[in-house]
């Protein structure tokens, strides 16, 4: 099962106020456990960068004016995601911003349905408790002393483990050696010594006051017709 987490930067709030996607950062999830795959790209907005979005992330109008507009980067966008799901925090704010530029494109909308917002999963698992980025790292025990700023392929990157903790936790251990060691150490403990399969003498005996009980036994009279043979 292939997911994608994503998450962008902005401009601002709204694309029907001018505002732009400056950001794309994208995690690829392989049965819920990060492949290693990522994409990232910074984006020219072809417009100003407001004072209060640059305090967010950082990302200067002169920084992006030297970085490729959307259009350029639309195409291996949209061939890394695929038609898989996307996993995004707060799904509502990425998704309207992703299909207003590919309005702008003339390219199909993103249907809202390929996304999961683990904002909505966070609110449903913890009623009542902050589910921004940073509060559920903290709840979960995720390291997030980089994210200084907000940035989208650390936040993608961050969100990945949330994500996990909120669909079930991690697994005890990724790396497949280790499992392999922890279940060769489990195995060699449950070994039990191997049984003597030779009768004692005490058994032996006993079999022969069973067998002097039992009148004629038929055994007996093979043993003997064999060694009159």
């Amino acid at each position: 099962m292939r997911e994608i987490v994503l998450d962008t930067e902005t401009t601002g709030f709204e694309p029907d106020e001018g505002h732009r996607i400056v950001e794309i950062g994208c995690i690829e999830l392989i049965n819920h456990i990060p492949s290693g795959e990522t994409f990232h790209r910074y984006l020219n907005p072809e417009r100003d960068m407001p004072e209060a979005a640059f305090k967010v992330h950082g990302l200067s109008e002169e920084f992006l004016r030297g970085h490729k507009v959307i259009a350029e980067e639309i195409d291996a966008f949209l061939a890394f995601i695929g038609e898989d799901k996307l996993v995004i925090h707060n799904a509502q704010f990425d998704m309207k911003f992703l299909n207003a530029e590919l309005a702008r494109l003339g390219r199909p909308a993103l249907p809202m349905q390929r996304s999961i917002d683990t904002v909505s999963m966070a609110r449903r698992k913890f009623p009542g408790a902050q589910a921004n980025l940073d509060a559920l790292c903290r709840r979960f025990g995720i390291d997030n002393s980089a994210r200084t700023k907000h940035g989208a392929l650390l936040d993608a990157e961050l969100l990945a483990e949330v994500y996990l903790e909120l669909i079930g936790g991690r697994q005890r251990g990724l790396s497949l050696e280790d499992d392999g060691a922890d279940m060769a150490s489990s195995i060699a403990a449950e070994i039990r010594p191997p049984r003597p399969h030779s009768a004692s003498d005490a058994e032996r005996a006993a079999h022969a006051a069973f067998l002097d009980k039992i009148t004629d036994p038929m055994w007996r009279q093979l043993s003997g017709k064999s060694d009159q043979a």
